[in-house]
């Protein structure tokens, strides 16, 4: 677990998949993880077996969530607050964290409301760079 994010520091190349399964894997509470375009489309997803079950439709929020994104960055251009960074939508059922990796991407990260927040805005952080050198 550890030993895979490892090597996204020492520039290992890696997959897409590789990255996003080394923040699920890295993440406690952790059900999914994908590049997304600002389209909603996804470039690639790791979710492994989710304890979430079919109660929560994690592909589908995230693909609304691509759009309010999108609106969240026009408004901070409008009002000149600088680039977004990220963002946290916290429900009942599903934590997601969001990063950008560029002007046309980013990596969405989806947990247990008890999972480890601190811990995916950090992998997510780490991995958004080598995402975007691969991109």
């Amino acid at each position: 677990m550890e030993s895979v994010r490892a090597n996204i520091h020492v520039g290992v190349d890696m997959s897409f998949e590789a990255h996003l399964k080394a923040t699920v894997l890295g993440v406690e509470g952790a059900v999914a993880c994908s590049l997304m375009g600002f389209d909603g489309i996804a470039v690639e997803t790791y979710q492994p077996q989710s304890t979430i079950g079919s109660s929560v439709d994690v592909q589908g929020a995230w693909i609304e969530y691509s759009s309010i994104l999108s609106q969240l960055k026009n408004t901070a251009e409008i009002l000149r607050t600088g680039d977004v960074v990220e963002v946290h939508v916290g429900t009942e059922k599903l934590s997601t964290l969001i990063r950008l990796v560029n002007s046309e991407y980013f990596i969405v990260l989806g947990m247990l409301p008890e999972g480890n927040i601190g811990k995916g805005r950090y992998l997510l952080r780490l991995a958004a760079p080598e995402l975007k050198a691969e991109l």
